[in-house]
């Protein structure tokens, strides 16, 4: 497959969005297999995994031309708008991210332990499974450890634990961050991801502009856009007319891995499939676990420079991962739904987006 740089594809909600009725767990992970950038990972004659840059220029394109609309602000509406979990667009080609355009897909399960108990509702109550399908990505162009970026894992809970369940669901999607200015983590075990990460802008460095202009795209969009609502976990599943119980913050932190430090330009993505897998073997061998915690008490401190203080995190569940691909459909095609703001997470009826725009 040529991989063109200069792709854009449907970035605005189209009407392949608007017909969407839910998807097939086995159609997704069929869809993310079908052109992986390696026809075996780790093998001697693969090419490096592509980097598709995350630029200003991209950001800001028709911004400022009369007659074009803003395309980082039309995307932005479709994450809310577009429940989507694969968009094609008319040329199966998908479309080109504006951020994290670099990522690698996890597929396996959603475990919440039994002890967690019936404190909240859905596939956050204690002893609920579900096939979850992932993406791990990074913000901005660098993908290479020891350098600032900024790491995040977006999700999709799919209510079965049937891999080869054969109607349409339709999942839950979460989205999760560690600090929006990043780190320099060599490992991402040193990573904490949550929904409501804390943001220190200096750390973009060069790329400061682009998390300045993502800032007010995504206030235009919707409210809180550094928080993101776990309420569609919480009301997975759900029996009508129960009240929906979510927490209001979650974390997720990978499991330490055993291997040694080894290359100082390591990608995030070669890391985290050397989690499963040895170079070379197509086959699983390892599973990669992401324990889930999550809490009630924290406030925000700081305006531009932000501080997310949360006290009595409690660890409830896990995410075990048996695959994982890197691949272009992944980049391009499979889609995370963003979770429109509430007033009340609980409340429905609060939603601040009320319509598609």
């Amino acid at each position: 497959m040529n991989f063109d740089t200069h792709y854009v594809g449907p970035v605005a909600r189209t009407v392949e969005d608007d017909a969407y009725r839910g998807s097939i767990f086995a159609e997704v992970r069929k869809a993310l297999f079908a052109n992986a950038y390696y026809l075996t990972w780790g093998a001697p004659d693969e090419p490096p995994l592509p980097v598709y840059e995350v630029t200003l220029r991209r950001a800001l394109d028709g911004v400022l031309r009369i007659g074009k609309q803003w395309l980082f602000q039309r995307a932005s509406d479709r994450s809310i708008d577009s429940r989507a979990d694969l968009r094609w667009g008319a040329e199966r080609r998908g479309f080109r991210r504006i951020l994290h355009p670099n990522g690698v897909c996890l597929l396996g399960t959603w475990e919440i332990d039994d002890s967690a108990g019936d404190k909240y509702t859905g596939y956050f109550r204690g002893g609920s499974r579900a096939l979850i399908v992932a993406r791990y990505s990074v913000c901005c162009t660098e993908t290479r450890r020891g350098r600032y970026r900024s790491l995040s894992m977006v999700g999709k809970l799919y209510p079965t634990t049937d891999p080869m369940h054969a109607g349409l669901l339709r999942p839950a999607n979460f989205i999760t961050q560690e600090d929006l200015g990043g780190s320099r983590s060599n490992d991402i075990s040193e990573v904490e991801l949550r929904n409501a990460p804390d943001t220190t802008p200096w750390r973009r460095g060069p790329a400061l502009p682009v998390l300045l202009v993502t800032g007010l795209v995504l206030r235009r969009t919707d409210r809180n856009p550094t928080i993101r609502q776990l309420y569609e976990i919480a009301e997975l599943g759900k029996p009508a007319g129960e009240r929906t119980s979510a927490p209001e913050f979650m974390k997720l932190e990978a499991e330490q891995s055993v291997a040694p430090p080894g290359d100082p330009d390591l990608d995030f993505r070669d890391e985290i499939l050397a989690r499963i897998y040895d170079k070379g073997n197509s086959t699983p061998l390892r599973k990669l676990t992401f324990h889930i915690s999550v809490s009630d008490e924290g406030h925000t401190r700081g305006l531009l420079v932000q501080r997310r203080v949360i006290g009595n995190w409690r660890r409830i569940g896990r995410m075990v991962f048996i695959e994982a691909v890197a691949s272009y459909n992944g980049d391009f095609v499979i889609h995370f739904p963003h979770p429109s703001w509430r007033r009340d997470r609980n409340n429905p009826s609060t939603v601040v987006r009320k319509k598609p725009r």
